[in-house]
Order: C-alpha cells, then sequence, then structure tokens
C-alpha cells in the first residue's frame, strides 16, 4: 500500500528504519489542508509502526528546535493520537521518551501558547493512563515547592486527575501540599483559573475514588486525607477569589467550590454554611452564571443534607426566596423536612401581583406535589383554596404554569376536592381560547408564550386527564357536558367531545351499551333538544376548529340514546356517512359550505321524521328560538340557526305554533344585519315547503301590524336612522320572498308569482310620496330585490307548468336591471350590484339555464376591508357577465351574432391597461367555449369572420400577463374549432395540429421572450394550416393593424403571426400585394417600437420574396420625397443578396428605360424650357439609395457593380440642372411647413447620394473618399464643372477600383451614341479621364476608348468634342509608349480640333492646342515637321485672342513647335519666328501672368533657332519664369541686337508694332510705340531709309497726331546723325505716350 502526502510517498512494510519515516515528519506545508493530510498520514503509519512513528516525531522535533509551532503541534497531536490507539503496545523505553519529550515542548516557552502546550499536555495526559508514575516523575520535578507552576503543569495534573483516577489519587495528597502555599503567590488571573479548575477535578476524582474504594489499589485511603488541604484551599478560594470582577475566574472558583464543599470536614461545612449559601444566592444577580451557580449550590445542598446539617432550617426561607426566583432544585429536599414551613412560605407567594414570583412559586408547588405526595395529602384544600387569585391572572406564563400544575393535581386527587370544578372550568377555559393565526417557533420560551401555545398545553391535559387518569373519570363525567353549550366555549369544544367521546365510551364498557344520562333535580346538565340544537349548529363550520364538525356528530352519535331512543338507527348509518364527508374518505368528500348544509338539513329532517313528535318537536323549536339570541356574534352558525328553525317549522304540523314562530321571527330579527336577513328570508322560505299560504298571510299580516310601523314610527324622530331600518325591513321582506318562491311547492308557485310575490315585491320596493315614486339609494334593498328576482326566475323554470307561464312583467324586471347598472360608477366596482344585476338579466333574457345560479355567490359584506371584498367580488361580477353574454350570444348562434358580440369586446381585448385586455380575453374565452359546446351546425355554412376574430385575438398569445396569454390561445383553439364544425365535422373530430394548442398554454406561462414568440410562431403555423383560402387576406390585413397595438409584446406578435402566415401561404395574394403593402405603411407611421417596425421590414421581404415585382412596382407609386416608413420598407428588401440583387435589376431597368426628364416651356424664361424629372425614374435612384445605404447588400451591389456604376453614372449626367415637378415642389413646401423631417429631394443630388452610397457599400469606399476630398461630388452636382467632377470619378476609379473598370468601360461604351447629349458628355469626360493613367494600358482598354475618342470628333456638341480630345492628350500622361504609335492618328485629330469650324469660342482648339502641346514630346518628327508650318500658322492667330487661355495655349504650343524646326524646316519656320517675334516680345507685358510665363517659355524656345548667339543668350538669361523683367532695358537690348543681325526687318518689325498701336491692353499699347522707337534708334542710316513713318502712319487721321507724326517722321528722315535720330526718336516716344495717356 503506498500512502502518499506533500511529495514524500511511503511504502508500508513490516520493519522500516527510521530514517524511512523522516521525510513523513519532513513535509510540512503552510496550506492547513496539508497538515491535515501529514496528520492522517502520521496516524495511519502510526497505526502499523507505532513506536517507530514515535521516535522519528521525536528525533524530528529535537533536531528541528526552531520548527514553527504550528508544525510541531501537527507532530504533537499525532504523536497523541498514535499513544492513544496503541498503548497498550507501547514499551516503557518508547514512552519515556515519548513523556520527556511533551514534558520539555510544554514547558519550553514561558509564555503561555494555548495550542502548542495544550498538545504537549495532551501527549503527558494520553501516556499517563498506563504510565502514570513515568509521567508523574517527569512532570513534579517542575512542580517545586516556592515556585509558581507552569499553566500547564497544573493543567495536566488536573486532566490526569480524570483520565486516571486510581493513578492519580495517590499522589494528590503530595501535590496539594505543595500547592497550597502556591495559592497565594497566584497573582495572575489565568493561573488562579488553572488553579480551581485542579482543585475542582482533583475534589471529582476523589469522590469517584472513594465511591470505588473496592476496585481502588489503596483501599486504605480516606477522606479525611485531603480534608484539611481542601478546607485551606477552600478559605483561599471563597473569602479572596470570588470576589474578584474577572467572570471567568469567579465561575472557576464556583464550579471548584461545589465538588469540594463534599470534602470539607463536616464541622467546618457545618460551621461555613451560614456564610457559604448567602455568598452562592448573591451570585444569582448574574444572570449568565445561574447555570454554574445553581449547580454548585445543588452540590453544597446535598453535601449540607449528607451531614445531616441544621443550619439550612434558617437558610430555608433566603434559599426559597432565590430558588423561586430560578426555578432551582433546591425545594425538594425541603419538602420532606418543612412542609408546613415549606407551604407557609410558598402559598403566600400565590397572592403576589408579581408574574415572575408567582409563576416560578406555581412550579415549585407543582414539584413539592408530585416529589411529596404523602407529605401534601393533608394540606390538598388549603393548597386548592389558595389557587382563586393565579386561576384570574391574564397572563400567559402563569396560565400554563397553572395548567401543569393542574395536571400534576389530578394525578394526585386533588381535582376530587371540593374547589376542583373550578380548576377543571379553567382547564376548559383555557382550550377556548384563540388558535395562532401566523406559524409559531417551535420553541416554547416563555418570551414567545401565547395564547395559542397555552392552549396547546391544556387540550393535551384535558386529553392526558380525561384518558390516563382512572380516579378522573367520575369528575369528568358528565360534568364537562356542561361546558358544550356557552358560545364562549366553542374553541373548546373539539378536546371536549374528544373526551367525553372517550368518557362514553369507558360508560358504555363498564355499564351498559344502552347507558343514558340521568337528569336529576336541580341538574345543570343541558337538555337534549339544547344539545341537539347547539351541536347541529356547531356542525355547520365542517372546515374549523380542528375537526370540530366531525367530532361534534361523533359525540351526537354516542349520546343518540339520551337526545332520543328513536335515533339510533338513523343516526348510525347517516352520522358515520357525514363523518366520512368531512374527512374526506367518502364518495362525495370536500362539500361546498352550502352542500354541508344541504346534508345537515336533510340529516335534521330525517331526525324529525324519525321522532314523529310534536311535543318533542315543538320543544326543539322553542330552545333553537331560545338559542338564537345566543349567536349575535357568530352570524354564520346564527344564519344555520335559522335555517334549522324553518325545516323544524316544515316538519311541524302544528299551525298555530307556526305561526306563532314566524311572528316571533319577524318581531325578534336583527334586520340590520345581513347574515339575519338571509337567514330569516331562508328560515320562511323552508317553512313555505309545507306551509305556503301561512308564511305569505304572515308576511303580509306583518306589513300591516303595528310592529311594523310602530318601527317606521319609532325611528322617524331620527329621520336618517329611520330610513336606513325601514330600508333593512324592507329588503329582507322582499328576500322572504324570493326565498318562499324558490322553496315553494312547485305546482302551487306559479299562480302566487304575480299576485302575491311580485306585488308585494314592487309595494316594498317602490316608495311613493304624493303619489311620486322615489327611487331607492339603498344598497341592500336592490340587492335583495336582484336576489328575489332571480329566485323567482328560478322557481319560474323549475315548475312542472313553465313552458304555459307568461311572464308578464319580465320587460319592467329588465328595464329596472338595468336601470341599476347604468346608475353604477364606470370607473370602479364598489357595490356587487353590477354583477347581481348582470346575474338577473341573465335569467331573464335566456329562458332559465339550469343550474347557473347555483354558481353565484350572493353574500354581501360591507363591513369587510375593501382588499378582502375586491377579489371576490371581481370574479362574481365577472362571471355574471360572462353568463349574461352568454345567454346574449345563446339567442343569435350565428357568426354574425358572434360579430357583434365581439365588437363591443373588441375596445377591452385591445386596450392600454393589462387587466382591462386580460377581463375581456377572459369573457371571451368563455364566450367561445360556450359557443362551441351549443353550436349544431346542420348544414355546411362559410364562417365568414373568422379571420377577423383570430385577427383579434391571435396577438395576445404574448401579451404581457400569463392569464391573457393563455385565454388568447383558449380563444384560437375555439375559432378554428368552430371553423371545422362549419366545414361539416363532428363535434368529437379531434385535430392533431389544434390539440397542439392546448400543450402550448403550459409553456406561456414563461415570461420570457424567445419562448412567447416560439409559442406564438407555432401558433401561426397551426392557424395557417387550418384557415379558410378566402379569409387569408382579411386576417393578414386585420393583424397587421395590431402592430400599433398598445401593448408592445401584442404588436410584435402580431408581425410574427403575419410573418408565418405570409411564409406558409403568401403565394396565392399577388393581387392583393399593394393592399398589405399600404397598411403596412400605414402601420408603420404608428409604430415606434424598433423591434415592430423590424418585424414589419420582414414582412415586406417575405412578400418581396414571392412577388419581387409587384412589391417594387407598389412601393415605386409611394409619394416622394420619401418618408422614413417607405425608407424603411425598401432597405427591407437588402436583407438577402439574392432578393437585393433581383431587385435592383428591376430598379436599375427602371431607371435606364424610361425618360429621365421632360422638356417643359417656361413663361419665366420666355421662349425658353426647363428640363423637369419624370416620376419612375426619380423615385427608383430614390429607391436604390436606400436599399444600398444597408450593409447587407453589399453582396448584390458587388454582383451588379458595372451596371450599377454605369446607370447611377449615367442617371448623375441626366439629371444636371434638371428640376423637380411643380406638384413634388409643392409637397416638399407643405411637408415643410408641417414640420416633418423629410429629406430635401432634388433629382442630381439623389442620384449623386446613391451613386456614393453604391461605392461605399460595393467596396470601393476608398473611391468615395478621394471624391469626397477633391470636391468630385460638388462638381458633378454643377452644370458647369460636371465633367470636371467626372473626371475626378474616373481619376479615384482608375486609382482604386481598377479591377472594375473593363466591365464598366464595356458598359459605358454604347453610352456614346446615347440620344442625350449629358449622357455622351458623362461618357466622354470619364473615358478622357481614363486615358490620363496608366491602368487603362495595363486592361487593354486603351486602343478601344482612343478609337471611342477619336469617333467622338463629329459628335454634334462641342462639349462632346472638346473632352475628346482632352482623352486623346491625357494619352501623354496615361500611356507615353503608345502616342508615338499612335502619332499620326493623334496629330491628325489635333488638327482637326484646331481647325473646328462649329466651335465659336474655340473651346474644342483650345483643347487642341493643349493636348497637341502634352504629345508633341510623344510624337515621331517626321510627323510633326510635315504638319509645322500648317500648325504655327494655324495658331498665329490665338496669340491675340481676348481669351488668356488661347493665347497661353497657342504660346505655349508655338514654343514647343520650335523643337521640330530644325533641318529642312529651319529657314521656313524661323520666317515664323519673325512674324511672331513682335507679338512674343509685347505679350510680355500681357496683363495676364501665364500668358507672360508662355511668351518667356517661347521666346526661350526660338532664341536657338534664330542665329543670333547674343540674343539667343539673352533670351536664356533674362526670360526666366519666376524672376521680374525690366522690360525698357531689355527691349532696347533686344531691338539693339536684332538691328545689328537683321537690319533688314526693321520695316517688318515696325508694321507689325504699328498693328498693336491700338491694343485693347494698355501695356502692349504702350509697349509698341517703345518698340518702334528703340528700333529706330538702333537702325543703321543705310537701313533706316526703308522706314518711312508718314507712310506707315497714313492710316492715323487724327488731327494734331497726324501732324505730329509726321512732324516726327520728316526728322527721322532728314536726321543724318545719330544724335538727330535719338532726339526724333524722343520726341515720337514722347508724343505717343500722351497720345496712350489721352
Amino acid at each position: 500500500m503506498r500512502v502518499g502526502f506533500g511529495s514524500a510517498v511511503l511504502t508500508k512494510r513490516p520493519h522500516l528504519h527510521k530514517s524511512r519515516w523522516k521525510p513523513a515528519v519532513g513535509e510540512l506545508h503552510k496550506d492547513p489542508l496539508v497538515h491535515e493530510q501529514i496528520f492522517s498520514a502520521l496516524c495511519y503509519l502510526g497505526g502499523a509502526e507505532p513506536e517507530e512513528i514515535l521516535n522519528a516525531c521525536e528525533e524530528y522535533l529535537r533536531q528541528h528546535d526552531k520548527l514553527a509551532y504550528p508544525h510541531r503541534i501537527i507532530i504533537l497531536r499525532a504523536m497523541e493520537a498514535v499513544v492513544r490507539s496503541n498503548l497498550a503496545q507501547l514499551d516503557k523505553s518508547t514512552a519515556k521518551i515519548v513523556i520527556f519529550l511533551a514534558s520539555n515542548e510544554m514547558t519550553k516557552s514561558k509564555e503561555i501558547i494555548f495550542e502548542w502546550q495544550q498538545a504537549a499536555s495532551n501527549v503527558l495526559v494520553a501516556v499517563g493512563r498506563r504510565f502514570i508514575n513515568k509521567v508523574m516523575e517527569e512532570v513534579l520535578t517542575k512542580f517545586q515547592p516556592g515556585i509558581v507552576p507552569h499553566y500547564f503543569i497544573v493543567q495536566t495534573f488536573a486532566n490526569l486527575s480524570m483520565t486516571n483516577v486510581f493513578g492519580m489519587v495517590p499522589f494528590l495528597n503530595s501535590i496539594l501540599g505543595t500547592m497550597l502555599p502556591m495559592l497565594g503567590m497566584a497573582k495572575q488571573d489565568n493561573v488562579r483559573t488553572v488553579f480551581c479548575y485542579a482543585l475542582q477535578n482533583f475534589s471529582e476524582s476523589i469522590q469517584e475514588y472513594m465511591a470505588n474504594l473496592d476496585q481502588a489499589p489503596d483501599p486504605t485511603v480516606r477522606r479525611d486525607t485531603f480534608s484539611n488541604d481542601l478546607f485551606s484551599a477552600y478559605e483561599v478560594l471563597f473569602n479572596s477569589w470570588l470576589q474578584t470582577r474577572e467572570t471567568k475566574l469567579r465561575l472557576a472558583v464556583v464550579e471548584a467550590l461545589g465538588p469540594m464543599s463534599h470534602l470539607l470536614p463536616s464541622e467546618k461545612l457545618e460551621e461555613q454554611l451560614p456564610r457559604l449559601i448567602p455568598g452562592i444566592l448573591t451570585l444569582y444577580r448574574k444572570p449568565a452564571e445561574a447555570y454554574y451557580v445553581s449547580k454548585s449550590l445543588c452540590q453544597i445542598l446535598e453535601a449540607a443534607v449528607n451531614i445531616g446539617s441544621r443550619t439550612l432550617d434558617t437558610q430555608l426561607e433566603a434559599l426559597l426566596n432565590a430558588l423561586q426566583l430560578q426555578v432551582g432544585k433546591g425545594g425538594r429536599g425541603g419538602a420532606s423536612s418543612f412542609p408546613d414551613r415549606l407551604l407557609g412560605f410558598l402559598l403566600p407567594k400565590l397572592e403576589s401581583g408579581n408574574e415572575r414570583t408567582r409563576v416560578g412559586t406555581l412550579t415549585i408547588l407543582r414539584q413539592i406535589i408530585n416529589s411529596a405526595p404523602s407529605q401534601m395529602e393533608i394540606k390538598k384544600p388549603f393548597i386548592l383554596s389558595s389557587m382563586k387569585l393565579p386561576l384570574q391572572d391574564n397572563s400567559n406564563k402563569v396560565k400554563r404554569a397553572v395548567v401543569q400544575l393542574i395536571s400534576a393535581m389530578a394525578h394526585h386527587g386533588y381535582l376530587e376536592q371540593p374547589g376542583g370544578e373550578a380548576l377543571i372550568e379553567f382547564l376548559v377555559r383555557q382550550c377556548a381560547l384563540p388558535t395562532d393565526q401566523l406559524p409559531r417557533r417551535h420553541s416554547l420560551e416563555t418570551e414567545d408564550l401565547t395564547d395559542g401555545h397555552v392552549r396547546d398545553i391544556s387540550v393535551n391535559t384535558l386529553f392526558l386527564i380525561s384518558t390516563t387518569v382512572d380516579r378522573m373519570a367520575d369528575v369528568l363525567w358528565p360534568y364537562l357536558l356542561e361546558f358544550v353549550i356557552p358560545i364562549h366555549l366553542s374553541n373548546a369544544l373539539t378536546p371536549l367531545c374528544k373526551s367525553l367521546i372517550f368518557l362514553a365510551a369507558q360508560r358504555q364498557e363498564k355499564d351498559e351499551p344502552d347507558f343514558q344520562l340521568l337528569y336529576e333535580a336541580g341538574a345543570t346538565l343541558p337538555t337534549p333538544h339544547a344539545l341537539l340544537a347547539r351541536l347541529l349548529v356547531v356542525s355547520s363550520q365542517p372546515y374549523v376548529g380542528e375537526g370540530r364538525a366531525a367530532a361534534v356528530l361523533r359525540l351526537l352519535n354516542v349520546l343518540h340514546l339520551s337526545i332520543h331512543k328513536a335515533l339510533g338507527p338513523l343516526w348510525g348509518k347517516r352520522i358515520p356517512a357525514l363523518v366520512e364527508h368531512l374527512e374526506g374518505k367518502g364518495e362525495e368528500a370536500s362539500l361546498s359550505q352550502k352542500e354541508w348544509e344541504d346534508q345537515l338539513l336533510k340529516f335534521l329532517r330525517q331526525t324529525l321524521e324519525a321522532i314523529s313528535d310534536t311535543p318533542w318537536t315543538s320543544q326543539l323549536l322553542l330552545e333553537m328560538g331560545r338559542q338564537l339570541s345566543s349567536y349575535n356574534g357568530s352570524p354564520q352558525e346564527k344564519n344555520f340557526l335559522y335555517k334549522c328553525i324553518g325545516t323544524a317549522l316544515a316538519a311541524c304540523p302544528n299551525k298555530d305554533l307556526v305561526r306563532k314562530q314566524l311572528q316571533e321571527l319577524l318581531e325578534t330579527a336583527r334586520y340590520q344585519e345581513e347574515a339575519e336577513r338571509e337567514g330569516l328570508a331562508s328560515c320562511l322560505g323552508l317553512c313555505a315547503i309545507t306551509h305556503l299560504d301561512e308564511t305569505l298571510a304572515k308576511l303580509e299580516e306583518f306589513v300591516k301590524s303595528d310592529v311594523f310601523k310602530k318601527s317606521a314610527g319609532l325611528f322617524s324622530i331620527f329621520k336618517d336612522r329611520s330610513d336606513n331600518e325601514v330600508e333593512k325591513v324592507k329588503s329582507t321582506l322582499i328576500l322572504c320572498y324570493g326565498f318562499v318562491a324558490k322553496h315553494a311547492p312547485k305546482e302551487l308557485v306559479l299562480a302566487r308569482i304575480d299576485a302575491d310575490i311580485l306585488r308585494n315585491i314592487f309595494l316594498y320596493f317602490n316608495t311613493k310620496v304624493l303619489g311620486i315614486k322615489l327611487e331607492t339609494k339603498d344598497l341592500m334593498l336592490k340587492l335583495c330585490l336582484i336576489r328575489s328576482i332571480c329566485l323567482i326566475c328560478q322557481a319560474i323554470c323549475n315548475s312542472t307548468q313553465s313552458g304555459d307561464f307568461t311572464f308578464s312583467r319580465k320587460a319592467e324586471l329588465v328595464s329596472q336591471m338595468m336601470d341599476f347598472i347604468k346608475a353604477e360608477p364606470l370607473d370602479s366596482l364598489r357595490t356587487p350590484i353590477r354583477q347581481k344585476a348582470m346575474t338577473a338579466c341573465m335569467f331573464l333574457v335566456y329562458p332559465f339555464p339550469p343550474g347557473l345560479y347555483l354558481r353565484h355567490n350572493w353574500k354581501h359584506q360591507p363591513g369587510m376591508p375593501q382588499g378582502a371584498q375586491l377579489r371576490p367580488l371581481w370574479c362574481d361580477t365577472l362571471r355574471a357577465l360572462k353568463d349574461l353574454l352568454k345567454s346574449i350570444l345563446h339567442r343569435h348562434m350565428t357568426p354574425h351574432g358572434l360579430q357583434i358580440m365581439f365588437e363591443h369586446l373588441s375596445p377591452w381585448i385591445k386596450s392600454a391597461k393589462e387587466h382591462e385586455r386580460e377581463r375581456g380575453m377572459e369573457v371571451s374565452a368563455a364566450i367561445l367555449e360556450f359557443y362551441r359546446e351549443k353550436l349544431n351546425v346542420n348544414t355546411v355554412v362559410p364562417f365568414y369572420n373568422v379571420g377577423l376574430l383570430i385577427a383579434l385575438f391571435a396577438p395576445r398569445c404574448t401579451d404581457s400577463l400569463a392569464g391573457t396569454r393563455q385565454h388568447a390561445v383558449d380563444c384560437v383553439h375555439s375559432l378554428l374549432y368552430i371553423q371545422l364544425y362549419y366545414e361539416g365535422f363532428a363535434r368529437d373530430h379531434k385535430d392533431e395540429s389544434l390539440e397542439k394548442l392546448k400543450a402550448l398554454k403550459t409553456g406561456l406561462r414563461d415570461p420570457d421572450v424567445n419562448t412567447l414568440f416560439q409559442a406564438c410562431c407555432n401558433i401561426a403555423q397551426v392557424i395557417a394550416k387550418r384557415l379558410p383560402p378566402d379569409q387569408l387576406l382579411s386576417l393578414l390585413l386585420s393583424m397587421l393593424e395590431g402592430l400599433a397595438d398598445p401593448d408592445k409584446n401584442c404588436s410584435r406578435a402580431a408581425t410574427v403571426v403575419v410573418n408565418s402566415l405570409l411564409k406558409e401561404r403568401g403565394a396565392v395574394l399577388l393581387e392583393k400585394v399593394p393592399e398589405i403593402l399600404a397598411v403596412v405603411h400605414s402601420k408603420l407611421q404608428e409604430v415606434e417600437e424598433e423591434a415592430v417596425r423590424k418585424a414589419a421590414q420582414q414582412t415586406v421581404h417575405i412578400l418581396a420574396t414571392q412577388h419581387k415585382a409587384a412589391v417594387v412596382s407598389s412601393l415605386l407609386g409611394n409619394p416622394l420625397p420619401l418618408d422614413s416608413c417607405s425608407c424603411l420598407m425598401w432597405r427591407a428588401l437588402a436583407s438577402e443578396p439574392p432578393l437585393a440583387t433581383q431587385v435592383l435589376e428591376l430598379l436599375l431597368e427602371k431607371v435606364n428605360r424610361d425618360v429621365p426628364y421632360k422638356e417643359n416651356k417656361s413663361f419665366l424664361r420666355g421662349s425658353g424650357s426647363e428640363r423637369v424629372a419624370t416620376f419612375f425614374p426619380l423615385a427608383a435612384t430614390c429607391a436604390l439609395h436606400e436599399i444600398m445605404s444597408v450593409p447587407e447588400c453589399g453582396p448584390a451591389i458587388v454582383g451588379l457593380y458595372a451596371e450599377l456604376f454605369v446607370s447611377l453614372l449615367l442617371r448623375v449626367s441626366c439629371t444636371v440642372g434638371v428640376h423637380l415637378p411643380k406638384n413634388m415642389q409643392s409637397k416638399e413646401r407643405k411637408s415643410a411647413g408641417r414640420g416633418q423631417p423629410l429629406r430635401p429631394l432634388d433629382p442630381c443630388s439623389s442620384a449623386v447620394e446613391t451613386l456614393k452610397a453604391m461605392l461605399t457599400q460595393g467596396g470601393s469606399e476608398e473611391v468615395a473618399r478621394a471624391v469626397s476630398a477633391s470636391g468630385g461630388w460638388e462638381s458633378l452636382r454643377s452644370v458647369e464643372r460636371h465633367h470636371d467632377g467626372v473626371a475626378v470619378l474616373a481619376s479615384a476609379m482608375a486609382k482604386h477600383a481598377g479591377p472594375k473598370l473593363p466591365l464598366i468601360v464595356k458598359t459605358l461604351s454604347p453610352m456614346l451614341n446615347s440620344i442625350y447629349d449629358s449622357q455622351r458628355l458623362t461618357t466622354t469626360a470619364f473615358f478622357a479621364e481614363l486615358l490620363s493613367s496608366n491602368v487603362v494600358n495595363d486592361l487593354v482598354l486603351l486602343a478601344s476608348v482612343m478609337d471611342s475618342m477619336t469617333a467622338r470628333q463629329r459628335d454634334p456638341c462641342t462639349s462632346v468634342r472638346m473632352l475628346a480630345l482632352r482623352g486623346l492628350g491625357n494619352m501623354a500622361s496615361g500611356s507615353p509608349e503608345k502616342v508615338r504609335r499612335h502619332g499620326a492618328q493623334l496629330l491628325a485629330s489635333m488638327m482637326n480640333g484646331m481647325d473646328d469650324k462649329d466651335d465659336p469660342h474655340s473651346l474644342v482648339a483650345l483643347e487642341a492646342m493643349g493636348g497637341l502641346a502634352k504629345i508633341l514630346g510623344f510624337l515621331e518628327e517626321r510627323d510633326v515637321r510635315s504638319m509645322l508650318l500648317h500648325i504655327a500658322i494655324r495658331i498665329r492667330p490665338f496669340f491675340d485672342s481676348e481669351k488668356h487661355e488661347l493665347r497661353r495655349s497657342s504660346i505655349l504650343l508655338f514654343g514647343h513647335l520650335t523643337k521640330f524646326s530644325a533641318g529642312s524646316c529651319e529657314e521656313a519656320f524661323f520666317e515664323q519666328i519673325l512674324n511672331g517675334l513682335v507679338t512674343l516680345l509685347l505679350h510680355l507685358q500681357d496683363p495676364k501672368p501665364e500668358v507672360v510665363k508662355a511668351c518667356k517659355f517661347a521666346l526661350r524656345q526660338c532664341g536657338p533657332s534664330m542665329g543670333c548667339p547674343v540674343l539667343c543668350d539673352m533670351f536664356q538669361n533674362h526670360l526666366h519664369e519666376d524672376r521680374s523683367l525690366h522690360y525698357g532695358e531689355f527691349m532696347n537690348d533686344v531691338c539693339k541686337h536684332l538691328m545689328q543681325s537683321y537690319p533688314d526687318t526693321l520695316s517688318r518689325l515696325v508694321a507689325t508694332n504699328l498693328f498693336y498701336f491700338k491694343s485693347n491692353w494698355p501695356d502692349i499699347r504702350a509697349a509698341a510705340p517703345m518698340f518702334v522707337g528703340f528700333l529706330v534708334l538702333h537702325v543703321d542710316r543705310e537701313h533706316s531709309q526703308q522706314l518711312d513713318l508718314e507712310e506707315l502712319i497714313a492710316g492715323e487721321s487724327q488731327g494734331w497726331r497726324r501732324t505730329s507724326a509726321h512732324k516726327s517722321g520728316r526728322l527721322v528722315r532728314s536726321a543724318g546723325t545719330r544724335e538727330s535720330r535719338i532726339c526724333s526718336v524722343n520726341m515720337l516716344l514722347e508724343k505717343y505716350y500722351c497720345i496712350s495717356a489721352a
């Protein structure tokens, strides 16, 4: 066997060396669980090899001196356990080792470490059980005289003295001798405490030794050996230590004094008792020490009695005073010795008013009676006479003590003495105490003592003394019968009857079976009539009083001979049967109150029939009448007594007595009490069974009698009270007539209804003053009238001639009931008037359904708290309503009748208030169940409204109230079965699916939402399976109305049912789709609950899966702008990609095929027109936006990416600048005016947002973000910048969505031939921008796109042609390597663009020049040179264009052309340079900076081609784009070098300059004369002759200008020297500047 703990694993073998055990001892851990495992393992191993394990533990502890004491404790505990288990096998050497170790461990620390030192002490005590001498030898070495010993040395002595008495007592004499001097040295409380503990144990062990001297090893030991030492110790303890305030020490002293008192010298004890007993008694003042004080005192008293102490006589009174408070044990000893003094002390204490004193005295007295019966025999009268005051004490504690004392007295013959009857009566009164209504605690602590506790003790005591104390039989029988009649002792009847039954049984056994009660003269026993009346009334409450009714009936059976000799056979059979009903053993167990009363009344009738003795019956009637008044506080029992009187009257043949009794009953009745009125009416009704005429006559006679008039006249002094009392009398009389009609013989009653009964009822009910009928306000009068009417109706129904009876006053009665109902408040249910009146109407409307009235409770208790009445009143009212509605429905058992009924109930079923819905559903379930039960279908007819009705109830299956949910299932279940019946199924047909509905009801108790909706789905499936096809639409539409149900759960349930129905049977609803969607849309506007809105979306989704085109077409018909509900419905179509794909295709078809806009003439624009958007493409665009805003639509968008992108892009192009129709504009304004949060509707913006949503959800978020960052979306909306926005979009697509472009290009290409300019424009702009990206080349799209652009040069739209050229030009950046291949084609296209004749604004030419400039660097030189001069000549007119863009582009292009001027074209192009030189130089003063930069660029490019290095250097050095230019100096130098290099060009240059004299730009106009002046200045004389200024400016005809110029010319011509030319030029320039300034 292997035992593991910690990491050590030990193998158990017969012989192991010590070292093998060391791992077990060494495996120590901080975890307490590990400690216990080690302890268990050591104990287990010690069982096999005890000595080895003990040695191993000792060695381990010795070697590990620093081991923490918690670990040492484990080892010591294990050693103790091993020693205890194997003490017999232990050898002396091992014991000695263990003793030495334990002694050292115990005393190693001077401080007290309790657990450690206690463990070591326990080891010593365990070893000392066998090796006491070895232990004492070791321990006594540490118990030296004059030195206070270690705490655990003394404790070890004490424990050894108890575990090994015979071995330890011989050592005690020497120990006590050493210890006594130490007592005075002990100053610490803990040391004193352990000395007390040792003295206590020493004393007890000495007593045990002395008691068993025959077994002792030294029989010569005597008590005297220890007496003197113990007395010395006693003096220290009693005189010094007992006075301490330390509770623990004081208790130790008290516990020690008790055993020590038995060993004190007798004379010393006698001497100390006068001090000792009072000293101990004073300690009772501290309640916590009472037990220890009592225990010690008991030992001291026993010691005193043992020595025959006479001191006790003087201490007796003090002892009794203390002990009666503590209810101690000290009185027993004094009872036998001092009976007179003891009673003389105790009995006066019974007169004390102090509860505690009285209880203690009674308790001691009970103990004395039980313990000293012989001494108390002569004291019985004295004791009984002293009980008068305790019997009157109301304290439950005193009552309990008295009952316990009575029990003791019964056993010792006290109750047989005179005065014992008072104690028996007291005991019976306690049995009549009320029982506890609340659950009580099981303990009988005095603080918890209640009347119920006292009653329980009393009941048990009465039964015990009746059944177990033989001498009490004659005392209790038949005396206990006297307590049966008093009403106030009703609660004691059960134990009384049980005791009487037992005593009677004893009598029957002892005497004879036919014993009877003997009525002696002056006897107080109740008469047989009184017993029968009383016990019969008591038995009318079958389930109260702990089986009281059964006990009473059994007692009656026992007394049958005493009641009447003729009752034996009848009662012997009937009473056991009645008892079986009560105890649930018969076939008709658990009878209701009414049924039980009927059984008792039947029993009474049978009893009277069996007796058949008129005088006896008359005497019984008189006795019942006498007992009536005693039940005034017990209305139910009094009510039954009235019924018993009525039954007895019916059985009495003496009509005079009957009339007399009726008169007396009517005169003495307490009419203000409801139970009395009810009882009196029942009494008269029962009497009418055989005395109908007498009863009716007595009623009329009573009303006419002086008694009735006096009651009215007497109270007329106090008008309010008079009215109230008279109304109560009238109420009772009306009720009496009702009961008379109910119980009267069936063959006689109909003839009396109108003439005698109803006439008098209305006579009493209707009050007239001066001939005017007044409406009564008395509630009870109304209730009695209603009830009487119901009883009369029942009487008519039960009559054998009811078929021939004409109820002439039925209409009047119905009208009266309706008036009662209308008078009740609508918002509260305070009285039962409404319920009772509805019940009466039910009886009046329907021809009296038998048995219904049995269920109605007519008792009204206005004195009850409202909460106590509310629930029963409500239930009764609801039941009455159900019965009334059933009776009405029974007259019209048709679907139409059901429809009318539920039209009235529908507002309650759909109410926002939970309780109203619950009531409505409960009534509905009852009505439908009634309809189903009563329906009798002769022919198959349609249940035309089953769908509407199911729609009313099905949503309630998830109502917030569990009751409502279950009633809803019942309603659906009934409706579907009714439908089956109408279809021709048999009434006993069971449909499997419908039966499952019932099984769902249990689950509907769970309020968990998921559970409820799963059940709702199951219900919907059953409905879908069983609903007729023609009812499907009405059910759906009605169910959709439930979306706005005030109960959120029900509105959700409505959608669940709708969706389930659509899934199952929606395929047949194609034509009804618009109607269904219209209702969904309408209800969504009313619903805010998110879950319901989602469920409604699911409805739309399900419909769409079955009828896509119809749903899309219907939703497209919704007005624009779309409201939130329409948006929600569109989004519902996006949840599943397959459906979303199909819907998107349908919408795209609508967008693409319909005309995007219409041209309308606008009177505000004169003869112009405006474009107006068409409805369906716009609606489809909005729908696309809503669908594609749903994340779940992503896969569908990806699948149709190209189609969606192209369609939406073209839709954007078609809506730029397009307006809404006027009717939609007005709708927008109205919506804004109403504050509706509709999104403003703009055709273009709508298309742009839809495109944006498509890109975002289609995985191209980067595209959308890039377009937004570049402002592309705004540009797309702009008429002027639309193509720029398209370019931004195309660029983003090329960058972020390249793989999608091939399909887009393929789809978009046909649109280049669209009939709409806007679509061609957008397509061309998109393609043009694509050509700027290399992705076109990568995707092998270049050729097709380039061809498309080339073809667009013939497009009728200027913008399209311009964008086509832009696209061709973009090839330079997108596919530069392809430009060279297609150079000729591109060059031709650009030239055609510059030659465009249908370009009034030169936009095409501008784009052509820009594009040509881009591609020139990539063209073959030969291609360019062939067209070089043509290009240069063609662009020359644009140098001076009014549009700076044209100037800039043409000049830049000219600069680029210079690159191709070398070779054969050099001279020809030089001429083009000279032709444009003046223009380029003058436009260095152009107002547009970009034109100036272009001129600088062109001049720098032209410089090398001019053949003048100096000019070339000037152009390169001075014409930098980012540097400013000193134009005058620059021109002076340029002209200088021009005239030096090309003097022959003077005239050409001057002529060109003269053209700019009329320029529109002031700076250029100013620069031209300067240019001319500098040319003239620097020309040499030889070449100056070629210039004739006069001729050149001959065209100037302005007066002084021409003269001035003419003079200047002459000056130039005549000036032969340089100086004269300079002067002439200055004059020319000055004059021209003046001209310019003017």
